[in-house]
């Protein structure tokens, strides 16, 4: 915990100070007692649960002013809170491969079925953005709360060949940051995209020189990549999750299909597709994510029922004095009430 005011812990030397002082006063109190013909007797009446019971209130009003001393140093505290600005791009794969039944019905019906149950347990305040990509990378759905559309944008999608990973990241990144230099023109072709290195759009506009980030720190946004196979084209998903590292965005990574892979034929033409697990776990790691293996449907809905706890929430560091103060408060209270209950005075 670190305090604000440091300096002021210092009165928490009253504390031992206190305890000394009703010590003394206790000892004082026996030599000044007045005596009993059968000192036996009293101790009978009073009991082993009496003499502890005029302990109670000064230890919880010493409890109370330990915590309004604490309260006094200020200290900050790192508190889990619900996120309040919150985007979360889903970069989906629609590659051909995503036809395979080894995940029932198909890969793509049960990534589409997981991805719609897990937007409908995001708070409302969340938004979400969808990309979709093959060969090449598209924008099926700016980022929204509106969840008819995001459903509408999921059913939309249509199989084609190819796997861009790397593209339907940076269609991700240039979709949150607009003006951050990411150059998306090719991401409608087949061929890959070349982004500009960063010193370069420093030179050409130095409004918007970019100074890179702790991978992670961003929590405003966050990128889920859903895929089954190995990049066959676009960029280097290496290389774009570098781009979302220098921008602190977090990309979790989900890998569908069983590891073995699964062989998979369409209109006379067959192949074999297997998961890529040791760049998708390279590109979770790379931006300080997650990687996830979704074998089943069943699989893949705890992965986003996963993901949705920790990426509507945040933690945040908060200072907490009001909390000790009204700690204290309620402990001063109790002693006080406690002490006029049992015995008709304050202490």
């Amino acid at each position: 915990m670190v305090f604000l005011w440091p300096t002021l812990l210092w009165l928490m030397l009253v504390i031992p100070v206190l305890v000394l002082l009703y010590w003394w006063l206790l000892h004082r109190r026996k030599k000044t007692a007045l005596s009993y013909s059968s000192l036996s007797l009293v101790r009978e009446a009073m009991g082993p649960g009496q003499h502890l019971r005029r302990h109670i209130p000064p230890a919880l009003f010493l409890l109370a002013l330990i915590a309004l001393l604490l309260a006094a140093a200020r200290p900050l505290a790192i508190i889990t809170l619900p996120s309040q600005d919150q985007t979360i791009m889903l970069a989906m794969d629609v590659s051909g491969s995503m036809r395979a039944t080894d995940v029932e019905p198909d890969r793509l019906t049960a990534a589409q079925n997981a991805a719609k149950a897990f937007i409908a347990e995001l708070p409302r305040h969340v938004r979400v953005g969808i990309v979709a990509f093959a060969g090449s990378a598209q924008l099926a759905q700016l980022p929204t709360q509106s969840r008819d559309d995001l459903v509408k944008a999921i059913d939309s999608f249509q199989l084609q060949r190819g796997t861009a990973t790397g593209n339907g990241i940076m269609l991700s990144l240039a979709t949150l940051f607009p003006d951050a230099g990411i150059d998306i023109s090719a991401l409608g072709g087949r061929q890959a995209m070349r982004p500009r290195p960063i010193d370069e759009i420093g030179k050409q506009d130095p409004a918007k020189s970019f100074t890179p980030v702790a991978p992670g720190s961003y929590n405003s946004a966050a990128i889920i990549m859903l895929t089954d196979g190995q990049r066959t084209t676009g960029v280097d998903p290496l290389e774009a999750a570098k781009w979302a590292a220098d921008r602190g965005v977090r990309v979790y990574t989900v890998g569908v299909g069983t590891l073995q892979g699964e062989t998979i034929g369409f209109e006379g033409w067959s192949m074999r597709v297997r998961l890529d697990e040791e760049t998708l776990k390279a590109v979770a790691t790379r931006t300080n994510a997650e990687y996830f293996h979704a074998a089943t449907a069943a699989d893949l809905k705890k992965v986003y029922e996963t993901l949705s706890s920790r990426l509507t929430v945040e933690k945040k560091e908060t200072e907490i004095s009001a909390l000790l103060a009204l700690v204290g408060a309620a402990l001063a209270l109790l002693a006080a009430g406690l002490s006029v209950w049992w015995y008709g005075r304050v202490m």
